[in-house]
């Protein structure tokens, strides 16, 4: 066997051997954490590996099948690898921020009666994603994209005597539901119009795409934006875009690792990751990259808004993940997906930094997550403070950071795009730079600076967390700060990820911009003068004034906003509209089927009524039967006297 299949093979299955180990093995809580972690350690090692083979030492692809399902004239299902730039990025990425929430969850999940228990699902968890990530055929694909989904539902709902906890998972359960019966029906698109599942064939093949259609009710519609428009669906249930945004709030019903891991590296951007996969297939859609370029810029900037309002530390992180997820989205839209790739990177960092964090904090305060109850935590928890400073840093995009030159490409990606949307996604994700320093720093100086508001008695108690909490946070912030000044130029615009990813001509958006890009610093150092370091800038002022100067000002505005203060805390309706109108309509016409339908035509009538038809049939048809000679000899005449005249 191949020695980069067999490395692969390995760090996929890893994992997976890990979670049934602590989960089926009756293990204790120490063997649970050291087998998951071990796993997910060596996993992380071969991967880096398999990147340096591919990236580093610019090796060959590996494309090969491990094992044959099923096979038939027709179809064949097969169990495959694909280890390219793109999903060797995504392995180390899953992998590393996976194997660094599993040490951290032993600190802050150490007193769980769910140890082993939880310590088996992250490991399931990683176990799916990378099987969706290495895939190299859509049915592997989709078998990691329902693993993750079903994973997520066990690990939402993890504390599940809490009926908030069964609520979201539910939801999320749900609501993916809605999206991947897209996704399914994009899937069967392929097969149905290419007659194989391959990745390598189908993409081969994608030219066919042109100018074939489908005709669905005497309306011509395209292959390319059927195939495409379904797929993406699926891609906005997992990347949580609007309107199938609504799971994403609600999971922090789980533990904080969870949290982080869902949020920053794993289920989240499988979305991303699957349209950038397909690019071969979506450069055919302008129609459909417009729609995803809509729908990630209103993503980026109406959740970002959403932010301000939010109390719960780990919320507040939620709908910035949601924001980022939409600045990702759109430059999908963009055929930037280079630019989505190496934010999705740099995301994973700081986002799961700013997790764990909010998961120190929320060790300290004895799981209390609310931010109007917090205040002057830099004193008690500098290391914390320290890290969650340096996350959102990168996460405003500040000179310098990560976070910066991944978001400051996607922005100036819309400037170069043709697509009609354009114009709309460069002024929302511009102006979405605002909100994010704005409920970013609003967060830092809340929790971290200002009045003391815990009591008295709480504040004795407080301090840093243990090493084994602090030390995952003081190493993702050298990623969270530095990683984008190695890998900028490499990946928008060195051929970092070669034949992974297709681009038409009339779509090079970062091609076009590699003309204005003079290195690193030059790119930091321009960035002082453009719009979105001033928004950034104007929005961490606003937080130190209102939340600082100013503490009682946030008060007066919302009273002041009345019915669009509203409006933002009950999260623009969808929750409403999605329990009321929509499910509750659904229910009502559900009772109604039942009771008019089920109850009273089939039950009553169709089948009761059969039977006491039948049974009235047969009381008449019995009382004929009276015994008697006479009785039958006389019925025997009239059907003779009947049958003659009816010949005659």
């Amino acid at each position: 066997m191949n020695p980069a299949l067999m490395a692969c093979l390995a760090a996929v299955l890893l994992p997976l051997l890990g979670a049934l180990i602590a989960g089926l093995g009756g293990v204790g809580r120490s063997t649970a954490h050291r087998v998951t972690i071990a796993c997910t350690g060596i996993s992380t090692l071969l991967s880096l590996l398999l990147y340096k083979r591919i990236i580093l030492e610019q090796g060959a692809s590996l494309n090969e099948v491990a094992y044959t399902w099923l096979g038939g004239e027709w179809l064949t299902l097969e169990i495959g690898f694909l280890v390219d730039p793109l999903s060797v990025t995504m392995m180390v990425v899953v992998s590393l921020v996976s194997w660094l929430i599993h040490i951290y969850t032993i600190g802050y999940m150490r007193d769980d009666p769910g140890y082993q228990r939880f310590f088996s699902y992250i490991s399931l968890f990683t176990f799916a994603m990378l099987m969706l990530v290495t895939a190299n055929n859509f049915l592997q694909l989709f078998f990691g994209w329902e693993a993750v989904g079903l994973v997520s539902y066990l690990l939402i709902g993890f504390w599940f005597k809490r009926e908030s906890a069964i609520a979201a998972n539910l939801k999320a359960f749900l609501v993916n539901r809605v999206g991947d019966f897209g996704f399914i029906i994009g899937i069967a698109a392929v097969l149905a119009f290419f007659g194989s599942l391959d990745y390598d064939t189908v993409f081969q093949r994608s030219d066919e795409l042109r100018g074939a259609v489908l005709v669905i009710l005497g309306q011509d519609i395209s292959m390319a934006t059927l195939i495409c428009g379904c797929l993406f669906v699926g891609a906005m249930g997992k990347s949580a875009q609007v309107p199938l945004h609504v799971w994403l709030p609600d999971s922090m019903e789980g533990p904080t690792p969870i949290s982080a891991l869902i949020h920053a590296a794993t289920m989240v951007t499988a979305g991303i990751f699957m349209v950038a996969r397909m690019s071969p297939l979506y450069e055919l859609s302008e129609v459909v990259l417009n729609l995803i370029l809509i729908i990630g810029a209103v993503t980026a900037l109406s959740m970002g808004i959403l932010g301000i309002v939010q109390h719960d530390i780990k919320r507040v992180i939620a709908y910035s993940t949601l924001s980022q997820l939409g600045y990702m989205t759109a430059a999908l839209g963009a055929s930037a997906y280079a630019a989505a790739m190496f934010h999705l990177v740099t995301h994973a960092f700081f986002k799961a930094l700013l997790f764990l964090g909010a998961g120190s904090v929320i060790i300290a305060l004895h799981h209390k997550q609310d931010l109007r109850n917090m205040g002057g935590l830099y004193r008690y928890m500098p290391l914390t403070w320290i890290a969650m400073l340096a996350g959102s840093l990168s996460l405003i995009g500040f000179p310098g950071t990560a976070g910066f030159y991944s978001k400051e490409a996607i922005i100036e990606a819309m400037h170069y795009s043709r697509l009609p949307g354009a114009g709309f996604a460069a002024f929302a994700l511009t102006l979405g730079v605002f909100f994010t320093g704005l409920y970013t720093f609003r967060l830092l100086f809340l929790a971290f600076h200002g009045r003391e508001r815990t009591r008295v008695d709480e504040r004795e108690q407080l301090r840093e967390s243990p090493r084994v909490v602090t030390i995952p946070l003081l190493v993702l912030m050298v990623p969270s700060l530095v990683i984008g000044l190695p890998l900028v130029e490499l990946m928008l615009y060195g051929g970092y990820f070669r034949e992974s990813i297709t681009v038409l001509p009339q779509h090079a958006v970062l091609a076009t911009m590699r003309a204005d890009f003079h290195g690193v610093w030059s790119y930091a150092a321009h960035a002082l003068l453009t719009w979105p370091f001033w928004l950034a800038m104007a929005g961490v002022a606003v937080a130190a004034y209102c939340y600082l100067l100013r503490p009682q000002l946030p008060g007066r505005i919302a009273t002041a906003a009345g019915p669009w203060y509203r409006l933002l805390l009950c999260k623009y309706g969808f929750d409403a509209f999605y329990l009321g109108p929509l499910a509750g309509g659904v229910r009502r016409v559900a009772h109604r089927l039942w009771q008019d339908v089920d109850s009273t035509l089939i039950d009553r009538w169709m089948v009761n009524g059969t039977a006491h038809s039948m049974y009235l049939l047969s009381a008449v048809v019995r009382r004929l039967q009276t015994g008697r000679l006479y009785h039958y000899a006389f019925m025997m005449i009239l059907g003779l006297l009947l049958l003659g005249l009816l010949q005659g």
